[in-house]
C-alpha cells in the first residue's frame, strides 16, 4: 500500500521531471544560438536515436525482451504509429518553435494539447464536455491570443509560422497521449518508448539523410547531452516510476512546472522580455489545461436523503 511519504516523494520527482523537460528546451535554444548548422531536424534525429537505443538496452538488461516485443505484429503496428504520429511531431515541431521563438512559447503552446484530446474523445467516443471543459477551452484560447498579440490585437507578437508549428506540436501532444494507450497495456513503457523513439529517429534520417557540419566544441556536445539525458532519459524514468505512486491527474497538474522552468530560464539566461500580457496569457493557458483535471467529488450514496 502506498504511504503518504511515498506519494509526496514521487510527486516531487514528477515535478522534477517536468522541470527537466522545461530545461531541455533551454539546452536546445542554446544549441540553435551557437550555429545555424544545428537544426531542429538534426537535434531531433540525434535525440531520438540515441535515447531510443539507451532505453532498449536498459529494457534488455531488465529482461523485458524488447526484440520479442517488436516482432509481434500488433505491437509493431502500434509502436510505429506511436513513433511517427506521436513522438515525432511532439519533438520535432517543439524544437522548430524553440528555434524560431523560444522555449517558453514552445512549451506553453504545447499545453493546448489536452484540448485536442478532449475534442477527439468528444467526436469519436461521444464524451460529453462539461461546463468546466468549455470554460477552460475559452480561457486557453484567450491565453493564446494574448501570447500571440501582447494584448495589441492589431498585430502579431509572434509570427504566424511560430503559432502554426506550436499548434502542430500541441496536436502531437494529443496523438502522443492517445496512440500508445493499448500497447502500453501489453508492453512496458521502456520498450514502447524506446522502439518508438528509435523508429521515428531512423525514419527522419531516411527522409533527411544529409548531416550538417556541426561545430565540434565541448559546449555543443554538452548541450546535446543535456537534451538527451536531462530532457529525455532521466525525466522519462522519473515520471514512469512516479505514475506508480501518484494519480495521472496529479501528474498532469505538476506539468505546470515545465512552462514555468522554461519561461524563467528563458528570462534569466536568454534575456527574454515578457510583457504583462505574455505572463497573463501564459498563466491562462496553464490554468486552463490544469482545469481539465478537475473532477467533482462523488456524493456518498450511503448518505441519508433529507
Amino acid at each position: 500500500m502506498t504511504t503518504v511519504k511515498q506519494r509526496r516523494f514521487w510527486a516531487l520527482m514528477a515535478a522534477l521531471a517536468c522541470i527537466m523537460w522545461g530545461i531541455s528546451g533551454l539546452f536546445a535554444k542554446a544549441l540553435f544560438n551557437i550555429s545555424s548548422q544545428i537544426t531542429p531536424m538534426w537535434l531531433t534525429q540525434v535525440r531520438m536515436i540515441v535515447a531510443g537505443i539507451i532505453l532498449l538496452i536498459l529494457a534488455g538488461c531488465l529482461k523485458q525482451h524488447p526484440i520479442k516485443a517488436i516482432i509481434d505484429k500488433n505491437n509493431a503496428r502500434d509502436i510505429i504509429a506511436y513513433g511517427l504520429l506521436g513522438l515525432l511531431p511532439v519533438q520535432l515541431f517543439y524544437f522548430i518553435v524553440v528555434q524560431k521563438a523560444n522555449a517558453s512559447i514552445a512549451t506553453i503552446l504545447q499545453f493546448i494539447g489536452p484540448f485536442f484530446v478532449m475534442g477527439y474523445l468528444a467526436i469519436t467516443h461521444k464524451q460529453v464536455m462539461r461546463r468546466i471543459d468549455w470554460l477552460a477551452a475559452i480561457v486557453a484560447f484567450i491565453g493564446v491570443v494574448l501570447l500571440a498579440t501582447h494584448g495589441n490585437f492589431n498585430h502579431f507578437a509572434i509570427t504566424p509560422q511560430v503559432l502554426f508549428w506550436g499548434l502542430l506540436s500541441a496536436v502531437g501532444v494529443a496523438t502522443n497521449t492517445l496512440i500508445p494507450i493499448q500497447v502500453l497495456k501489453r508492453q512496458s513503457s521502456l520498450i514502447v518508448t524506446g522502439w518508438g523513439l528509435l523508429i521515428a529517429g531512423i525514419c527522419l534520417l531516411l527522409i533527411h539523410p544529409s548531416m550538417p557540419k556541426i561545430p565540434n566544441t565541448a559546449q555543443v556536445w554538452l548541450c546535446t547531452g543535456g537534451v538527451i539525458v536531462i530532457g529525455t532519459l532521466i525525466p522519462f524514468q522519473l515520471m514512469a516510476n512516479s505514475l506508480r505512486f501518484i494519480k495521472p491527474s496529479t501528474a498532469s497538474l505538476l506539468d505546470a512546472f515545465e512552462p514555468f522552468s522554461a519561461t524563467v530560464g528563458s528570462v534569466l539566461i536568454f534575456g527574454l522580455v515578457m510583457m504583462p500580457m505574455d505572463w497573463l496569457g501564459s498563466i491562462l493557458v496553464v490554468l486552463a489545461a490544469m482545469a481539465l483535471n478537475i473532477t467533482p467529488k462523488k456524493k456518498d450514496k450511503n448518505l441519508k436523503q433529507k
